[in-house]
């Protein structure tokens, strides 16, 4: 903006380049309300009249793959509509041997058991429950139950679906750990010992507490 010449400095004190200066409209300074307008603005395609504006940028979800059927959700290649399905829990296979006994237990993804066995099911009875013939014996008949009933099958309809994946959990250290670990890595264990995903360990580790009880010796 210009100012009046009243306002002007007099000739005595400034020279005539100097007092044209004063003249000028002042230059304004960009300040932070000026670029806080400029977000606010219609962008300039809008203003230009209907141009084409560019969609934002939205970034595409890779397709899930199922790991154990090897099938995409994505049915369409060329389709955007992505859905995520989470893989199915693997079932559980735990092994219980103790010096006394053996048990076996075939559970689902939730933790459901399906089938529990134990030697004295298959007739066995006192001390021979806790022995190695006993305890393989019950891992050929639990092999042969899971054969039988279908559950290795993609198209088993019983409850927790086909043993796609499974999970071996030991737990104590009787007859009964090495005679079934024979039965997985035998003949009779063929149909599940690729289908394994992990073997884990659960025998429970005393950490303090009571005091134990006095160990038994014979003799």
């Amino acid at each position: 903006m210009s100012r009046p010449l009243s306002q002007l400095p007099s000739l005595g004190s400034i020279c005539l380049s100097c007092r044209l200066k004063f003249s000028r409209p002042l230059a304004r300074q960009p300040s932070r309300l000026i670029s806080k307008r400029l977000l606010t603005t219609p962008p300039l395609t809008s203003a230009l009249g209907g141009l084409p504006t560019t969609k934002p940028f939205q970034p595409k979800t890779p397709a899930y793959i199922d790991p154990y059927t090897r099938t995409s959700n994505q049915q369409n290649p060329r389709s955007t509509s992505l859905t995520y399905r989470e893989p199915p829990k693997p079932h559980r296979l735990h092994i219980y041997a103790t010096k006394h006994n053996c048990h076996i237990t075939l559970a689902q993804g939730n933790r459901d058991a399906l089938i529990s066995v134990s030697s004295g099911n298959l007739g066995f009875r006192k001390a021979a429950r806790g022995s190695y013939d006993a305890a393989y014996q019950l891992g050929a008949f639990m092999m042969s139950k899971i054969t039988s009933q279908g559950m290795l099958s993609d198209e088993y309809p019983g409850k927790g679906g086909p043993i796609r994946a499974l999970e071996v959990v030991l737990r104590d250290f009787g007859p009964g750990r090495e005679a079934v670990t024979k039965i997985l890595l035998g003949s009779e264990g063929k149909g599940l010992r690729s289908r394994i995903l992990r073997v884990m360990d659960s025998t429970r580790l005393k950490f303090g507490g009571t005091r134990s009880k006095k160990p038994r010796r014979l003799g």
